[in-house]
């Protein structure tokens, strides 16, 4: 078989402590996922969870002890941080109990969903999708995945973010409205989950814009943190 274009390269994440890598094939992701950060968007309650997708040739790998760079994007002037626990599925399953869900993870990673927040409320106000906001070129840095069999389930603990070394936001994800075992049920009712796919479960409150030159430093209970540069 001969493809009439070259083949895309396909996407892949370092798996900590070995050479092997965590090939990507969807990336899934929830919104107003933390309390204080849906109230900060004007919302409050634990609303039913709901979710949308990146592509996955907008992950940009990070390495254990290197920063990586992503450029300001294009059309914004109002390009926000959001730091969050990243599940790596390793077993397929659809309508998948929240009791089960802890079998179908891989492992688990530190990442952020960079937003073009004016955008992003320009569609909501007029009732459109928000990929305009949320789908954007390199938006989507993630660390390495540490396997659930080194780490655990991780159900508590810190994840924060500072930019040039100033804390911006800080929680513990046992502060998560939907944990992540049942967001997976939720997300498995949905669509049937295969190896590969990534689930980004939310940020707390804290998000903000960055600008050139920004540093951005991620990290979350159990997972190797992240440097991320805006250029």
């Amino acid at each position: 078989m001969s493809f009439v274009l070259p083949p895309v390269k396909p996407v892949s994440l370092a798996v900590a402590g070995t050479s092997d890598r965590f090939p990507v094939r969807r990336v899934y992701c929830v919104g107003r996922n933390y309390v204080e950060h849906a109230k900060e968007m004007g919302f409050s309650g634990r609303e039913a969870p709901f979710f949308f997708l990146k592509p996955a040739d907008a992950v940009v790998p990070c390495a254990v002890g290197e920063s990586v760079t992503i450029n300001y994007p294009s059309l914004s002037k109002d390009f926000h941080h959001e730091v969050e626990l990243v599940v790596a599925i390793g077993a397929a399953g659809k309508n998948i109990a929240a009791t089960d869900a802890a079998k179908h993870i891989f492992g688990y990673a530190v990442g952020l969903d960079m937003t073009r927040r004016d955008l992003q409320g320009e569609a909501k106000k007029l009732g459109r999708p928000w990929e305009v906001g949320k789908v954007v070129d390199q938006s989507a840095p993630i660390g390495p995945i540490t396997p659930i069999a080194q780490s655990g389930e991780l159900k508590a603990g810190t994840i924060s973010l500072t930019v040039n070394g100033a804390m911006r936001q800080s929680s513990d994800i046992d502060k998560l409205i939907w944990n992540v075992n049942e967001v997976i049920e939720h997300l498995s009712a949905a669509w049937e989950l295969q190896p590969g796919d990534l689930i980004m479960t939310g940020t707390p409150e804290g998000v903000a814009a960055v600008v050139r030159g920004d540093v951005m430093a991620a990290s979350c209970v159990g997972v190797a943190p992240i440097t991320v540069n805006v250029a």
